[in-house]
């Protein structure tokens, strides 16, 4: 992780010290980290942060900020957020989610779409696939559920930068953030029942929704609900690619996300 192209600073926040990680100049880009919490400093984080200004809150029980009480839910966490975004001033913005935090996200366009200007929602959570299954996470030891989510770690140049150094600290970082995760998203599974109706009767937003094609974690017909049901929304596939295309396809990630909130 190159420290000098990043800063981090806390703000108060629902009676707690949020950490924030801030990176880069221009437009505001509000990043939303998946169900491990944050994954590191990666190459497409250092290509968007010469044209925007990233904003990623360390999301709160997810190992670096503490759990707070009253978050019950996904949407209890979009809502946090967008207390945040109002307290600090960020208006008619842009957000990236992954995966956990695309399902995050897409509660946020729900309940306020006009919040974002553009929002780019990478393999996400939050609906319940029409065909196939939302892939267990909980069924894997937190290492081998990692590996799964890439269609070839060795293929993956900065797969071994996920989550920090392996050994003890990891595994506590993993496991705080497995256990917060199966608090907001255990019963039902990774998706919310009512998201794709809400969605639906949100309006036309501007979202790009980008999967990739041997994704092990999300299924393709969830990705299309997604299409059909937030209207305006694109569906970008990446060949060859599994849950993360952000590291998978650095390159091709970040042309994407450049023409897409240029």
């Amino acid at each position: 992780m190159a420290s000098s192209e990043w800063s981090e600073r806390s703000i108060s926040l629902a009676g707690i010290k949020l950490p924030i990680i801030t990176a880069g100049s221009g437009r505001p880009l509000l990043v939303l980290n998946d169900e491990f919490g944050y994954s590191g400093w990666f190459k497409w984080q250092s290509a968007l942060s010469r044209d925007h200004t990233l904003i990623i809150p360390m999301a709160p029980g997810f190992g670096r900020a503490p759990r707070i009480e009253w978050v019950e839910s996904v949407r209890d966490l979009g809502c946090l957020y967008s207390r945040m975004l109002r307290e600090e001033g960020l208006t008619d913005i842009d957000v990236v989610g992954f995966s956990f935090g695309a399902w995050v996200a897409a509660e946020m366009i729900a309940s306020c779409p006009h919040q974002f200007r553009r929002a780019v929602l990478v393999a996400p959570g939050g609906i319940r696939p029409p065909v196939g299954e939302l892939t267990d996470s909980f069924n894997y030891p937190a290492n081998d559920f990692v590996r799964l989510t890439v269609l070839d770690p060795k293929a993956t140049p900065e797969f071994s930068l996920l989550y920090g150094e392996p050994g003890p600290d990891q595994a506590e970082r993993l496991d705080e953030a497995r256990a917060q995760f199966a608090r907001l998203a255990w019963q039902p599974y990774f998706h919310n029942p009512s998201l794709p109706y809400l969605l639906e009767g949100a309006g036309e937003s501007q979202v790009l929704i980008i999967w990739g094609a041997q994704d092990k974690v999300v299924p393709r017909s969830a990705v299309e609900k997604y299409n059909q049901v937030i209207k305006g929304s694109k569906l970008v596939v990446f060949d060859n690619c599994g849950h993360r295309p952000e590291i998978e396809q650095s390159e091709k990630f970040v042309g994407e996300l450049k023409k897409f909130l240029a």
